[in-house]
Order: C-alpha cells, then structure tokens, then sequence
C-alpha cells in the first residue's frame, strides 16, 4: 500500500490555530507568518497538509496518465484557490534570485496592495528543481558535483537565524520578511507553494543513470521513483511544469519569470 506524506511544509504542518487566529507550534511558539487574517489562504495551507503524497513508489514510468501518480489532490486545491490574487513563478535555475522575486512578491502584494490572501506559487524546473530534493538524495547523488561545488547540501530549505525574529515589524531590514530569510521552508510558512516536475525528475535521473552514477545499480524507472520519494515536505509533485503551467493560466494565476 502506498504510503501518504502529509503536508505543505515543515511549518504548517506543525501549526495548529488558535483562537486569536495565530498558528502556534507543538512546542507552543507562535510561528505563523500568514500576515492579516489571510483565512482562505490558512484553509489553503489546511487543505495540503492534509492532502496525501504518495512517497513509496518502487518504479514510475516516463509519461504519467493517473492521478494516483502525482500529487492530484494537492495540486487541485491549488488550481481551485478561490483567494486574493494569485501568481505563479516559472523558476528554473538554481542560484537565480527566484526565491528573492517571490519574497518581494509577497511583501508588495500584502503590504503595498493590502492582498493578504495573496498566492504565489513555484513551477519548478530545471536546474531549480534541486533544491526540491532532500539531504539524502543530494549526498547520496553528490549533487555538489551538478552545483560545481558551490553547494555541498541544499541550503535553500534551510531556515535562517532571521526567521526567528519578531513577524509584527515587518519592515525589519534583518527581519524574518527581508532578504536575509530567503527561504523555501519560511516561505511555505507563509503560504507560498512549490511545485516539483515528474519531468525534471524523469531527465536528471535518466543522465545519472547514462553516466553510471547509480550506486545501487537501479533501473531507471527505479531511480525516478527513488527521486520522487524524496522530495522536501511539502512539495506538489506535478505530472510536468511545463504542461501545469496552462493548467495554472486557466484557472487564474498570472504569470511571471
């Protein structure tokens, strides 16, 4: 039976909400970062984390045709966002200043605009599609050597010392809203979803697998699968970015690169 990884990401599903309308943590720490009241947005982050994702799979095939093989509940609470604006990001390098652009996106179309329920999403591919991966897969794969060793872990999932600072005052220059906290992991605990590519998986593992970097001499539908089933909490594993992209148009989200 397949196994269900619950979640939108190590921040939300920690959260539960309290009367005053903050999340607070497990360890009774106030944690969210959902600014003014964004409820749709809570119920959004309420419907992925208890949205399933399938994480055992043995083998995947190239093209996939079920539901049942790609994060389709998740990624349908996504298209059916009924919330404030809602933009989608087509980030594909991996030292870009992707998570940079969506952070300022966020403070601009909360604070500036006064859209609280504001929706950003990440359709991630390419090279960006790393950082998606866990510390497993990137030691086990020595992605230092894809990163040039520029980056011997994957740091973007990290969580900044900044992330820890007081959430009221905003306009904090080292706060947890500035450019010191570009992370995917804060920036899921503010709403923000990450979408990951089958396709990226289905190419980068079928390059390692031609080069021999297969240290427990997998197939290739084995290795996809292995990539697959460590993927970082939270992420929403599509059947393919570039072809979820129209998918997001049509149901709304403006685009953006």
């Amino acid at each position: 039976m397949k196994r269900a990884v619950l979640g939108l990401g190590a921040g939300v599903v920690a959260l539960s909400t309290s009367a005053t309308g903050l999340a607070v943590g497990m360890d009774g720490e106030t944690a969210t970062l959902l600014i003014g009241g964004a409820t749709t947005l809570e119920d959004l982050g309420s419907r992925l984390a208890a949205a399933p994702r399938w994480r055992n799979f043995k083998t995947v095939p190239m093209v996939l045709t079920s539901p049942d093989q790609w994060d389709s509940e998740a990624l349908n609470a996504v298209l059916h966002y009924s919330g404030g604006p809602r933009q989608v990001w087509d980030n594909t390098v991996l030292e870009g200043p992707w998570l940079d652009l969506m952070r300022n996106a966020m403070n601009v179309q909360i604070w500036s605009f006064r859209h609280p329920n504001f929706l950003v999403v990440s359709a991630t591919h390419g090279s960006a599609h790393l950082a998606l991966y866990d510390d497993y897969i990137w030691e086990k794969y020595r992605f230092t050597k894809l990163t040039k060793g520029r980056q011997k872990t994957n740091t973007l999932i990290l969580e900044p010392a900044d992330a820890h600072t007081n959430p009221a005052d905003f306009n904090d220059p080292d706060g947890v809203f500035s450019p010191h906290d570009n992370s995917i992991t804060v920036l899921q605990r503010r709403g923000a979803v990450f979408l990951a590519c089958h396709n990226a998986i289905w190419e980068l593992t079928m390059g390692l697998h031609a080069k021999g970097d297969n240290p427990d001499h997998l197939t290739h539908p084995q290795m996809a699968a292995e990539f697959t089933n460590h993927l970082i909490p939270g992420a929403v594993l599509t059947p393919g970015i570039v072809g979820t992209l129209p998918e997001l148009e049509l149901a709304g989200f403006q685009y953006a690169k």
